[in-house]
């Protein structure tokens, strides 16, 4: 019998389970059983087995316990080398508890490194070896190299130059020009606190809040050498200020008012606390950091120079030959009997189809169907675009007999959708593919389009390859060599000749160039397909689109004829004389249609002006598209790493959005490469981080844990064993002392057990509260949440931020709350909790006793906000109210939000009204019985225009500035609409169930009214807002009805 007993994952998250029996097998021979705490590190465990084995045979014969590394079967049933000797037993957690002793071999220092990266980034590194292709192989050479210089060069900086890459500036937007609305500089002198590091001793200045943090330190600096009579005066130069218990600090020569930190505490009414701390203790933190960089690259460890292109090779432009691929066989196909296979093949660059999509012949159904067919396409080899994709789709078929009994109709729905597979036709070094490939499939979900080939999905094959289907196809050797596309040069050498002969033998009879058509076309707000001589036009006027209308390249490009080589050697050397586009344009360009490499280059190039805040602004985004990428090795990678390496803040967030689809097995490889190489350009951060994700498991642990009792047991008995399970030192440990992965700059300090628990809803999200002494301030709440897809909250998050930036920089604050929300893993995720403020479900039915008329109850929200705000204080509290009821009511109006009931918005004891929960958005509405409950433009009802008009009926006045907040901040977002349409045209790319085509983006040019002009805009507007107003009882009696069966449910 084998020694040991099965431990399933839940055995190690119990409480109970504080030692165990684990077989020891010792190198030489020799087997130990010992009882261990599951608590125990893995370096204690050693000691104690090093003591027991000197009492045994052989023990002469162990070196040093150093030269041997424990080894174990883990959950997934693989050989795990256990390196790092800090992690606890109940961490590991083993599939079997025996551990083996094995001789260390190589470096260690190494193996740690990657035995973290490996825990980290949830992919063992060895499955990258294990894949066996050279381009995985050239880019992790090259990305190591690459970080690692970065990270080298990291070492070199000056102490204030590692502060703006460890703790970016915190600051709020500043408006562009004069602002017009709400957004008050302060004049009058604030008070702030100062505490020194190094003595404790701390005081309170009074300071204009237009000064520098240079001034305050020197204030400071002045005041302690009076009060100790320091015969030296220090220079402030030396010092920065910290945010007392945040991992935030304010420098740089910027107002006091514009640092984030100093607005919110004069928002609430409070203090602000800073610390001085002394440039020698950051010099210590950033010398603590590189010490953890393992050793400086070595120059000569470069990756291998791609292969010349030698001379003597035809060019493939030379090639006129039509381009076919041989379809030789499938395997592990499941279809009905009865029907027949049909594989569908098409060639694509982006969504352009190059020519006509050709099909096989019908062959029956078996798991390894035959076909042994040569596939013709309508292209010249020579024609074939640099980053043409082949597509394949494989497909049944109800036999022709069955299929002319029925209709027509019918007869469209009879192809039954098998799998689909996409493959490039070049490979990373710009070689034509040749030979033998077997492709695995991914599986088909038929499309509402009918659309059987998926050429916007992944060119990376399946990698389930013991149960895909598979397609066998073949490559034609089109020559004797191997046949390159033609570099750069190349293309420029072949354009010119082109030209030359072109000139030779031209021909003036063509089309006359029209310059108010062009303008015409080229300022269409509309959409829609050009016609073809409008196409002709455009081309042969892209010389005068370079000099006069250069943000048009989109339109340019969408026109070009990549199936054409002439045109696209003729475009390519165009972009290289193309003025740099603004940002705005050059997001445009990283959509799926525009694949070409260099115009990704010149795109990135583009964005290479946007500051870190832009960066960090577009994130989201940004990874999206990654997974549109061909090749590994591409601009935008490099472009994300690069500033993740130059700001912590972007590495933190780029680190998260990217380990959170690691599940996804169409981009675990490209995303797990990405997060290897910043993990070994930041390996002081990648410790910082793992902390993040033991907290994170042992959250998923305890949720699990609170779902299953909650079915046994009552809430408070459930809480109960929710503490217990908490108060373990496992669990205090992993929940203590780490940077809040919503936001790096907030330390979440000691879990506040008692003050935890979790929420009714189906998945029982926890509530964990966190305190900070150090902060002063009340404690930080975080929800975590296990069964939700919370991608689609985070994109409505982060455009509700957004567009609180944008009205910022026009001098319109609306007082919103973008509360932090971050998905983190597969249905996984964390929400900021928005501490002191309620729903107004609950502030309703507080103040009524009886649910039906709680939602009529127009006093209850005026008279909650004059409870928590007496005196003086009422009024800002309904000015806070006025602004930011009317920045949600044109948000929720732009995005679409549904599904809004009195649950879903919240109000804080400030007068601050914000929503939450963004489960559909884009206009996609709940319906009832078939019926749009939610047909009200936005949430206007007459218990928020009571609070508005501060409780008197006929106070229009209020109103109407509240009317006039709404149409300025409607405004302001349809100057910047194509932001908006870009941004979430590339969300397309994380395919969220709303966010899939072009309906849905055509909402939100529907709501923004872009192609009205401003007047009819506004009236558009207008009309919205008075239907709003006089439909709120609608509002009312949804809410009402939410109330009912609220409370029949509970």
């Amino acid at each position: 019998m084998p020694p040991g007993i099965y431990c399933p994952m839940e055995f190690w998250s119990k409480g109970e389970n504080q030692n165990i029996q684990v077989d020891f097998l010792l190198p030489t021979g020799i087997y130990l059983n010992l009882s261990v705490s599951c608590n125990a590190s893995l370096g204690t465990i050693k000691q104690v087995v090093w003591k027991h084995a000197q009492y045994e045979p052989l023990y002469h014969m162990l070196s040093d316990p150093e030269a041997y590394v424990f080894t174990c079967i883990n959950q997934t049933a693989e050989q795990q080398e256990l390196e790092d000797e800090q992690r606890r037993l109940c961490d590991i957690q083993p599939f079997l508890p025996v551990l083996r002793l094995v001789a260390r071999e190589g470096d260690r220092v190494k193996k740690v490194i990657n035995s973290q990266i490996s825990l980290l980034i949830g992919k063992g590194l060895h499955e990258f070896d294990s894949v066996q292709d050279p381009e995985v192989n050239d880019f992790r050479a090259k990305m190591c190299q690459f970080c690692e210089e970065r990270a080298a060069k990291r070492q070199q900086l000056s102490w204030a130059a590692w502060m703006e890459y460890n703790f970016p500036l915190q600051l709020e937007p500043m408006a562009k020009g004069p602002g017009t609305g709400p957004f008050h500089i302060p004049t009058k002198n604030i008070f702030v606190n100062v505490k020194f590091q190094s003595g404790g001793e701390s005081f309170t200045f009074q300071i204009s809040p237009n000064e520098f943090p240079i001034t305050l330190m020197s204030y400071a600096i002045k005041k302690q050498a009076t009060v100790f009579r320091h015969e030296t005066v220090e220079k402030p130069e030396d010092y920065t200020l910290q945010v007392n218990g945040k991992c935030e600090y304010l420098y740089g020569n910027y107002p006091l008012y514009q640092f984030q930190y100093i607005r919110s505490c004069l928002h609430r009414g409070l203090t602000p606390h800073l610390t001085m701390v002394h440039s020698s203790t950051i010099i210590a933190m950033r010398d603590e950091q590189t010490n953890c960089i393992t050793s400086p690259p070595k120059t000569a460890a470069k990756p291998p120079p791609l292969p010349k292109k030698k001379p003597n090779y035809g060019s493939l432009w030379s090639l006129e030959q039509s381009f076919y691929i041989q379809l030789v066989q499938g395997s592990k196909v499941n279809a009905d009997e009865g029907m027949k296979l049909v594989v569908q093949a098409g060639l694509f660059h982006g969504n352009e189809m190059l020519c006509k999509t050709v099909s096989s012949s019908e062959v029956n159904v078996c798991s390894e169907p035959v076909w042994q067919q040569r596939l013709d396409f309508d292209i010249n080899i020579c024609d074939l675009p640099r980053m043409a994709r082949l597509c394949f789709a494989l497909y049944a078929v109800i036999e022709k007999a069955k299929k002319a009994r029925s209709t027509k109709k019918k007869s469209k729905k009879a192809d039954c959708p098998i799998a689909w597979v996409n493959v490039m036709l070049f490979d990373y070094k710009d070689q034509l593919k040749t030979g033998e490939c077997c492709l695995h499939m991914w599986s088909s979900f038929p499309d509402e389009k009918g659309e059987l080939l998926n050429p916007m999905g992944t060119v990376q094959c399946n990698p389930n390859t013991e149960s895909a289907a598979a397609l066998v196809i073949c490559f034609p050797s089109v020559a004797s060599h191997p046949v390159y596309y033609p570099s750069f040069e190349q293309e420029m050498r072949s354009l010119s000749q082109t030209l030359c002969l072109r000139l030779s033998c031209w021909s003036w009879g063509g089309m006359e160039s029209n310059p108010l058509q062009l303008k015409e076309i080229l300022e269409r707000r509309s959409h829609t397909e050009l016609y073809e001589h409008e196409k002709d036009l455009v081309w042969k006027m892209r010389y005068d689109i370079r000099d006069q209308y250069p943000q048009a390249l989109a339109k340019l490009l969408i026109i070009t004829k990549w199936n054409k080589h002439e045109d696209v050697a003729q475009m390519i050397s165009l972009l290289q004389t193309w003025p740099e586009l603004p940002v705005l344009n050059a997001l445009e360009l990283l959509d799926f249609s525009f694949p070409d490499r260099y115009v990704g280059s010149f795109a990135v190039n583009s964005l290479k002006k946007l500051t870190d805040h832009d960066v960090f602004q577009y994130l989201l985004q940004l990874v999206q598209v990654l997974k549109y990428e061909s090749y590994l090795d591409c601009e935008l990678t490099k472009f994300l790493l690069d500033r993740a390496l130059s700001n912590r803040k972007i590495g933190h967030f780029l680190f998260w959005h990217l380990r959170s689809e690691m599940h996804v097995p169409a981009v675990a490889l490209r995303f797990g490469l990405i997060l290897e190489a910043y993990c070994r350009g930041s390996t002081h951060h990648m410790k910082i981080l793992m902390k993040q994700g033991e907290a994170l498991n042992k959250m998923k642990a305890l949720n699990d844990f609170v779902k299953a009792s909650s079915l046994k047991a009552t809430k408070p008995q459930t809480k109960e064993m929710m503490h217990v399970c908490m108060k373990q030192e496992t669990y205090l440990e992993a929940l203590s002392h780490l940077q809040s992965p919503l936001n790096p700059n907030i330390i979440l300090a000691e879990v506040c057990v008692d003050q935890c628990t979790f929420m009714d809803s189906k998945m029982k999200p926890l509530w964990i509260v966190f305190n900070n002494e150090e902060t002063g301030g009340g404690g930080v709440g975080i929800i975590f949440k296990n069964g939700d897809d919370l991608r689609q909250d985070m994109l409505t998050l982060q455009m509700i931020q957004l567009m609180d930036i944008l009205w910022k920089q026009e001098g319109l604050d609306l007082r919103m709350t973008p509360y932090g929300c971050l998905s983190t893993g597969d249905k996984t995720g964390l929400i900021e909790v928005v501490m002191q403020s309620d729903t107004i479900a609950n502030i309703q039915l507080n103040k009524s006793n009886m649910v039906a008329t709680a939602a009529f109850n127009k006093d209850a929200l005026l008279n909650w906000l004059k409870s928590k705000n007496p005196g003086d204080a009422l009024e800002q509290a309904i000015e806070e109210f006025t602004l930011s009821c009317a920045g949600y009511c044109v948000a929720t109006y732009v995005l679409g939000i549904g599904d809004r009931h009195s649950d879903n918005i919240m109000i804080r004891e400030t007068g601050q009204l914000f929503h939450i929960d963004f489960g559909h958005f884009l206009g996609n509405f709940k319906t009832k019985f078939g019926i749009n409950r939610e047909r009200v433009p936005f949430i206007l009802t007459y218990d928020f225009v009571h609070v508005i008009q501060q409780g008197k009926t006929n106070n229009n006045e209020k109103f109407e500035r509240f009317r006039g907040y709404c149409e300025k901040a409607y405004m302001i977002l349809r100057r910047h609409g194509l932001l908006f349409l870009h941004l979430f045209a590339l969300m397309k790319a994380a395919g969220l169930p709303e966010l899939s085509c072009s309906k849905d983006i055509q909402y939100l040019k529907d709501s923004l009214a872009l192609g009205k002009t401003d007047e009819e805009a506004l009236k558009h507007f207008r009309l919205k807002f008075n239907e709003a107003l006089r439909e709120s009882w609608k509002t009312k009696v949804n809410w009402l009805a939410h109330n009912v069966s609220k409370n029949n449910r509970q």
